[in-house]
């Protein structure tokens, strides 16, 4: 069974406006071991479960054609609102029945999505659409952010982060377990293909006003079932969290910048020539 979250127009106007996607230094990561695997030219990458689409504009500059699949209308909407390109077309459509061709795609990306999908069906339909040589990529990285500011020690601003993680645990998705990880690295050892990576922990830093890193972790499945559950209960909670650390930090604005540190982990593999 699949999952479907992120479908309500408000909450995809929030995973626009704060989700991040990854650097352009890991998408090149991905491109090199597509380049190593079948050569250039890179025709048709498809992005799978792409929400508004910040990882699709990613690849748009890399390839030919782009297609982004996603389930949600109003995700779609902001895509095509935001991260539009002339050569990138969006599908609406579960993630494991992709209105694609056999052999046809060069590249598939899922990122931060495929932990909510029919993961074994999945990958046969990626199996299906993949061209012989064609690669597979699915990334994703963990709640456990970082964050510096200036002088400000580190360690007092973070064991804060680690408190507002900690409070929405509980609301955590079973299907995910207690770490995702764990389902990523379960797919590597699952897929057959004899040309596979898998990568961990790969620090990415990106500096956003606190806003915006509050913004992030309210844009989380956690967050959002704890917002569900008792409105007040995560406001508060919110409040409380962006106040201790404006206070350790010694600002008085929340749109004073951060550096936020988010770490990634991804696998690659590669559909062999004869499948």
């Amino acid at each position: 069974m699949a999952y479907r979250l992120y479908e309500g127009r408000e909450h995809a106007s929030s995973y626009w406006k704060y989700r991040i996607s990854p650097s352009d230094h890991l998408i090149q990561k991905v491109l090199n071991f597509l380049e190593k695997q079948m050569g250039h030219p890179f025709e048709l990458a498809v992005d799978v479960g792409c929400g508004s689409g910040q990882g699709t504009l990613l690849l748009a500059k890399h390839f030919a054609s782009v297609v982004g699949t996603d389930v949600s209308p109003a995700q779609l909407e902001m895509a095509l609102q935001y991260a539009n390109e002339p050569n990138i077309t969006y599908r609406q459509c579960v993630a494991e029945e992709l209105p694609l061709a056999d052999s046809s795609v060069d590249l598939m990306t899922a990122m931060s999505a495929f932990h909510w999908f029919d993961r074994p069906r999945f990958l046969q339909e990626a199996h299906r659409v993949l061209k012989p040589r064609g690669c597979l990529a699915l990334l994703n990285y963990t709640i456990d952010m970082q964050l510096s500011y200036n002088d400000c020690c580190s360690h007092t601003l973070n064991q804060v982060c680690k408190e507002f993680y900690a409070a929405l645990q509980p609301y955590r998705s079973a299907h995910l377990g207690p770490s995702s990880i764990e389902i990523y690295r379960e797919a590597y050892e699952s897929i057959p293909y004899p040309d596979k990576e898998w990568h961990e922990c790969v620090w990415v830093e990106r500096p956003m006003p606190l806003s915006s890193y509050m913004g992030l972790v309210e844009s989380f499945s956690s967050y959002q079932a704890l917002l569900k559950d008792d409105t007040q209960k995560a406001t508060t909670l919110s409040q409380d969290i962006r106040q201790r650390l404006m206070s350790i930090m010694r600002v008085t604005s929340v749109e004073t910048e951060v550096v936020v540190a988010v770490k990634y982990f991804y696998l690659l593999a590669c559909k062999p020539q004869e499948a």
